[in-house]
């Protein structure tokens, strides 16, 4: 009897001693004292201006040190657009430490949307606006497809000196890339995709001879060939017939 109220007794005084410390670590007592009053923050500040941070911290600063909730503070940048993660940390006696880092966007989503380099889709503003993305188009359930479709016609163009700046996918299924000279370029079905590409790929160094504006439409959903369509000063002036 004697033991067990001992160990009781004893159970009482660590819990006395404890409670104060932990409750203050915790933030349940004290909660004003040693506020923090001080930000510091490491970002490329490319997109994300340190205004905004500012502005979605400082509600959460003026708490005291062990109060401060970092995951609220995390939280609160990461909803910032273009805010891809954040680190956040307290510095002894009154400073918050914020690691931020910006997302980076890959291309153009149908128009009004990103696609970051993660994979991504995301709203900012003024992305609409962005130049220099390839401008990716099609349903947002086949995002991961076009995305690896653009990687592949990207490839196969490489060599012939036609950059692809674009790609899109009707909602029947339908495959089209466009061009840095402005170039739009029919494919049709993914399924026949590689072989009408290879079979235009492989002639077009002749075909282009001699059309230095270049080609401005080509519809390669013919079984033996494809329809080309010059610029119409090209055609009138060399005699060119659009279908090759």
């Amino acid at each position: 009897m004697k033991g067990s109220l001992r160990l009781v007794a004893w159970c009482l005084a660590i819990a006395l001693v404890a409670l104060p410390i932990v409750g203050v670590l915790r933030g349940w007592f004290a909660a004003e004292r040693w506020p923090v009053t001080r930000l510091t923050v490491q970002a490329e500040f490319k997109h994300v201006s340190a205004a905004e941070i500012r502005a979605a911290v400082e509600p959460r600063l003026g708490k005291g040190f062990f109060a401060l909730d970092l995951d609220a503070v995390q939280k609160a940048v990461a909803a910032l657009p273009w805010v891809e993660s954040v680190e956040a940390r307290k510095r002894w006696p009154d400073t918050l430490q914020l690691r931020v880092y910006e997302r980076q966007p890959f291309a153009r989503w149908n128009g009004k949307q990103l696609i970051s380099r993660q994979g991504l889709v995301f709203d900012a503003p003024g992305a609409a606006d962005m130049t220099g993305l390839p401008d990716l188009r099609g349903p947002d359930a086949r995002l991961a497809e076009v995305v690896s479709f653009y990687a592949d016609t990207r490839k196969a163009f490489a060599g012939n000196h036609l950059q692809i700046t674009g790609v899109a996918l009707t909602e029947r299924g339908s495959w089209s890339v466009s061009t840095a000279s402005g170039a739009q370029i029919v494919i049709g079905d993914r399924d026949q995709a590689g072989r009408r590409l290879r079979r235009f790929l492989d002639v077009y160094p002749q075909l282009i001879s001699g059309h230095t504006e270049g080609l401005v439409y080509a519809d390669l959903r013919y079984t033996n060939g494809f329809a080309v369509r010059w610029p119409p000063v090209a055609a009138a002036n060399q005699g060119n017939s659009p279908r090759s």
